[in-house]
């Protein structure tokens, strides 16, 4: 073999290591885990994961280059540093096969797509740090359309006639003009969206659904005929491995990716506290352009687009023309309302969150299975119930713990 096809071999088999690892590391940790990104950033994905799984151990400064990326994104390493991460994994490396969640891939004719590959959205570099592992696409092997030519359609699950109606207009115009329309897959307008896109789009990609939960799975099943259209007519793709359960931290985590994919994040309806506004912000806090339908006055479904407008996070919007306009010329913590009912669930951390993700509505489950599924230490499983404990949303059997009736 000569020298230039020694290197080819050496960039290939380079590519495939890159990939295990990434898919690995995309099973161990959970989406936008800060020190694990950090760690990848600052190692490489290879050294990553042996460094996750204890296998390598990561080196002073190695650490100090952590703490100064989390430092440099405004993420203190006093809870997220990498000796607490290291401690977070542990209990998910006896589950790791990548090689068999490659395997899965390949069996839904699908693939598992990481940065440098050639069809993957160069506009999620946008999201910094929190930019994905990798994604696990189900769809046609096609180049992805650059990001002025894809549109972001979100809003209620529970829409309207009004709102159901204005994303199939929205959504088939769109197609027309050749653009590619990314939503979340879910009920309601996300759902009329993806219709909408696939009967009237033109591209090779028409429609991009991101999904929470691994793409083995269409969810809701519901969907999942319009899903397997969306699949076969343009990509259904997820940062999480197959297998992967659709929990309620992963679909916010997901909305991020909505929005960076996308020039223009269009929220057509949402309510006053609403998944959609949490895309939205997302899509503002990189800089990219959201607007907003306006709605019934007397329409709870509108209530959250009305707040966009008010505030001055969006551009009304009533027509195709002028979403297609935003387009060519092109956060996350939502502000609280005083008046709003307050959820059983404000205030809690993220670790808190996943954890009660993670327990059983109806029989318990022991501190080490809950450490797997959470992907969290053992200590801070047992620290997070006692925090759910004393809130009422967790309750302890006989030293086995499920979800307390308040929290469902």
């Amino acid at each position: 073999m000569n020298e230039l096809g020694g290197q080819l071999l050496s960039d290939v088999q380079g590519r495939t290591r890159e990939r295990v690892a990434r898919a690995a590391l995309s099973r161990l940790m959970e989406p936008q885990d800060a020190a694990g990104l950090a760690l990848v950033r600052a190692a490489g994905a290879v050294d990553g994961l042996r460094i996750a799984t204890g296998e390598l151990e990561p080196g002073p400064e190695l650490e100090k280059e952590v703490t100064s990326l989390l430092a440099d994104n405004g993420i203190s390493s006093g809870g997220a540093g990498l000796a607490a991460a290291l401690r977070r994994w542990a209990p998910r490396i006896p589950d790791l096969a990548p090689e068999r969640d490659l395997a899965t891939m390949q069996r839904l004719g699908g693939r598992t797509i990481i940065p440098g590959d050639p069809t993957w959205p160069a506009q999620l570099a946008d999201l910094g740090l929190h930019e994905p592992l990798c994604l696990w696409w189900r769809g046609n092997e096609l180049e992805f359309p650059p990001v002025r030519r894809v549109v972001a359609l979100v809003g209620s699950r529970d829409s309207t006639s009004y709102g159901a109606s204005v994303t199939g207009d929205l959504a088939y115009g769109l197609g027309q003009r050749g653009y590619t329309v990314v939503s979340g897959g879910a009920y309601g307008i996300d759902a009329h969206a993806h219709r909408g896109a696939l009967t009237g789009g033109t591209t090779a990609i028409p429609t991009i659904a991101v999904m929470a939960g691994g793409v083995d799975r269409y969810y809701p099943s519901g969907n999942e005929d319009l899903l397997r259209a969306v699949a076969n007519q343009g990509a259904v793709i997820a940062e999480v491995p197959p297998g992967s359960a659709p929990t309620r931290y992963r679909f916010l985590q997901r909305n991020r990716i909505i929005a960076a994919l996308a020039a223009v994040t269009v929220v057509v309806e949402a309510r006053w506290r609403s998944g959609a506004l949490n895309t939205a912000h997302h899509a503002e806090s990189i800089g990219r352009t959201v607007a907003a339908v306006p709605g019934s006055i007397h329409s709870a479904n509108s209530a959250g687009c009305h707040r966009l407008l008010r505030d001055g996070g969006a551009v009304c919007v009533t027509d195709v023309g002028e979403i297609a306009e935003l387009a060519g010329s092109s956060g996350e913590g939502l502000v609280e309302d005083k008046g709003a009912a307050v959820s059983e669930h404000d205030g809690l951390t993220l670790e808190d969150l996943i954890l009660l993700d993670a327990l059983p509505v109806r029989s318990t489950t022991s501190v080490e299975k809950l450490a797997v599924v959470a992907g969290l230490s053992p200590e801070s499983v047992r620290a997070g119930l006692g925090r759910l404990g004393l809130l009422g949303l967790a309750v302890s059997v006989s030293g086995a713990w499920k979800r307390s009736g308040k929290s469902g």
